[in-house]
């Protein structure tokens, strides 16, 4: 099972998402694919994530060898705290490390990137932040990293420290929104769907 959680102001409908949702349901996977629109809220976004993962677990999934979080920017660092905690694999792709400093010039009002929704980005979201930061990967072998040095929203070399010894690439070039994923993603699909070994 892939859950895919995505970035700020993003949705399901991200170009990484719909390539991977494409991807598996191209394997005959759509049924292991999940892909929430998630709230504003850090801590009800983990709320979410965590029912889902819940759920999977209620209906037979073994979530430390079978479950794979995907996470994109402000996503990876939403996985990055559920793999800790489930002591599952995660992809990251381009993912905030300090994502309390990189979101907190984004206090406000927004919309998201692809809909006219609107959405508020309030203060306390800061705080929620805060306490779900990881500082430290417990096996980074269970992490898959694939960052951008052209990233230019986050700092590669923030990715580089917090995942060192994870499997992935760390990429010359490329922007935040790693607009060439289609070339990685048999890659991190061969990581996502392989059977893993235990740390």
């Amino acid at each position: 099972m892939i859950l895919y959680l995505h970035g700020f102001r993003s949705s399901p409908q991200s170009y990484k998402a719909q390539l991977m949702a494409a991807a598996m349901a191209k394997r005959g996977l759509a049924d292991q694919w999940v892909c929430p629109q998630l709230p504003a809220s850090p801590a009800a976004a983990m709320a979410m994530a965590t029912n889902l993962i819940e759920h999977a677990q209620h209906q037979g999934v073994n979530i430390s060898q079978d479950l794979v979080v995907v996470g994109s920017s402000l996503g990876g660092y939403y996985a990055t705290n559920l793999a800790e905690h489930w002591k599952c694999r995660a992809v990251v792709l381009n993912p905030a490390v300090y994502a309390a400093t990189s979101l907190a010039p984004q206090v406000g009002e927004h919309t998201q990137y692809h809909s006219d929704a609107a959405f508020v980005f309030l203060p306390e979201y800061i705080d929620e932040l805060v306490n779900i930061a990881t500082r430290k990967l417990t096996h980074p072998e269970r992490y898959y990293l694939l960052a951008c040095k052209g990233d230019e929203v986050l700092d590669w070399q923030d990715m580089a420290k917090l995942y060192a010894g994870s499997q992935g690439r760390i990429l010359e070039g490329g922007d935040h929104g790693i607009s060439d994923f289609e070339r990685w993603l048999p890659e991190v699909l061969e990581f996502a769907l392989a059977t893993p070994s235990t740390p």
